[in-house]
């Protein structure tokens, strides 16, 4: 077997314990001053200081080396939440909310997750995919090299499928590992509006569940619990009832109001739980006994000019966190996890450390691949960045640009 062999890396990564790091634990980084890591069919065989990496190793096995001449080299980031998958921007209605328009507002009025419904059915398969592949790669360039995408803009079956066939073609036409989620309770369809119980037990639960489960690409089951869309009864049998057909399951929970999703989420211990913006201390300790994670996305916060969700606090009160961009064509445009990693670091009070832990190891907890991916261990994929400054601190320090140079996915350079 041929195997390559990257060295003089300085490598910082978190530390693998087998579960989400939680508290004081989130911010332990192993720091490799001059690291090396040996590759063999895409995993890393070993890693260290150099000299014990390559003591005793036979060169001839080697099909490629690479000395990075000191730079800095972390995982590569994993994004735990994003809605890549759609079929056009909506930059008017961001217009519309720099005018003073709510959200909730634009949403009642057919625009919002509606309107991006509407571009889903006007979209041929192959458009829907181009778009999506697009910004896909412009992803992977800011140093990604695994996401989960959710369905959503369909709200019915047909539309729903379509979108996580396009979904399934992503992970096999990109360099990405793509986690796929079923989110056709992303909003309640216009011809249900005053029937949401029943398209919650007749459409997601008794038709859509089951035939999405037989398609067999949608791992994750969503929905968005929040005033004026799912209330906490409602999000809880569907996710019981997915939770029954093998799904695992999230939630998007008390974003604009505190209804008790982030409660919902400890009481069913979903996998995670995200937003969180308007979630309760006692509902946030809650996840963290449970072993929810905190999904914060603070880009969304940003383009909606809203609060940052607690992330210092969490940390404080044992939630394990992580960073997502929320990438949607309305509230949050954003594929750039380095950015990500800057607004947790500069607006909710996360340290450099903590920070990276949440964009790859816990990041990989929430999407259940922690077991190969999310840290620079033994055993896991040779994902990993390489980035312009001496230490992760550059992501955040060097504002309005990105400090990755190379990505690596499975040991093969792919940006």
């Amino acid at each position: 077997m041929m195997k390559k062999l990257y060295r003089n890396m300085r490598i910082f990564t978190p530390v693998d314990g087998g579960k989400p790091l939680a508290g004081a634990e989130q911010a332990k980084i192993s720091e490799i001053k001059k690291g090396a890591m040996l590759v063999a069919d895409g995993l890393i065989e070993k890693i260290g200081a150099e000299e014990e990496v390559t003591k005793g190793l036979d060169r001839s096995q080697l099909c490629f080396e690479k000395d990075f001449g000191g730079a800095c080299v972390i995982p590569g980031f994993v994004d735990p939440h994003t809605h890549l998958c759609f079929a056009k921007r909506r930059e008017d209605e961001f217009g519309m909310r720099l005018a003073g328009l709510p959200y909730l507002e634009i949403l009642k009025r057919g625009g919002g997750i509606l309107s991006s419904v509407n571009a889903v059915k006007g979209a041929t398969e192959e458009q829907l995919f181009e778009t999506t592949k697009k910004l896909a790669l412009s992803a992977l360039a800011k140093g990604t090299t695994t996401i989960e995408i959710k369905s959503g803009y369909g709200l019915s079956l047909d539309l729903e499928l379509k979108m996580l066939e396009v979904i399934r073609r992503v992970s096999f036409e990109t360099p990405f590992d793509v986690v796929p989620t079923f989110m056709g309770a992303h909003a309640v369809p216009q011809e249900w509006k005053n029937e949401a119980d029943r398209f919650v037990d007749e459409i997601l639960i008794g038709e859509m569940l089951p035939k999405i489960k037989a398609q067999g690409i949608a791992e994750f089951c969503d929905v968005f619990c929040e005033e004026g869309v799912f209330s906490v009864n409602q999000s809880r049998r569907l996710l019981k009832a997915a939770k029954a057909m093998g799904f695992d399951t999230k939630i998007h929970a008390d974003e604009v109001h505190d209804l008790g999703g982030a409660g919902l989420a400890a009481e069913l211990a979903t996998r995670s739980a995200e937003h969180l913006l308007a979630a309760s201390e006692d509902n946030l300790r809650a996840m963290g006994k449970a072993g929810s994670i905190a999904v914060l996305l603070p880009a969304t916060a940003y383009s909606l000019k809203k609060p940052y969700a607690q992330g210092r606090q969490m940390i404080d009160w044992g939630v394990p966190v992580a960073m997502a961009t929320d990438c949607n064509p309305g509230s949050c445009f954003c594929e750039s996890v380095p950015f990500i990693f800057g607004l947790g670091v500069m607006n909710m009070d996360l340290t450099v450390e903590e920070a990276l832990t949440a964009t790859t190891l816990n990041a990989a907890y929430a999407i259940n691949r922690a077991k190969k991916l999310g840290s620079l261990e033994a055993g896991k994929q040779a994902d990993f960045v390489v980035l312009d400054g001496e230490t992760p601190t550059t992501l955040a320090y060097h504002a309005g640009s990105t400090s990755v140079e190379e990505v690596y996915k499975l040991g093969e350079k792919v940006a």
